[in-house]
């Protein structure tokens, strides 16, 4: 039986670098919720090309200290 393909190709896992999109997945964040954070200087992400982009460790060392401020 032949398995069906996404239409968008799937990143790897092993990928550190991040989109917007893929950012509010990874963090079971909405979309509107990252742009927020971005527009509120909140979250660590950087511009490249006029995109945004999160790093992966950095997005996991910001969330643990979020948590540990409660």
């Amino acid at each position: 039986m032949e398995q069906y393909k996404s239409e968008q190709p799937k990143r790897p896992e092993r990928t550190q670098i991040m989109t917007p999109k893929e950012a509010a997945k990874y963090l079971g964040f909405h979309l509107v919720t990252i742009y927020r954070l971005l527009k509120k200087q909140e979250i660590p992400a950087t511009k490249i090309g006029g995109q945004w982009r999160f790093k992966k460790d950095i997005l996991d060392a910001w969330l643990m200290e979020r948590m540990n401020k409660k």
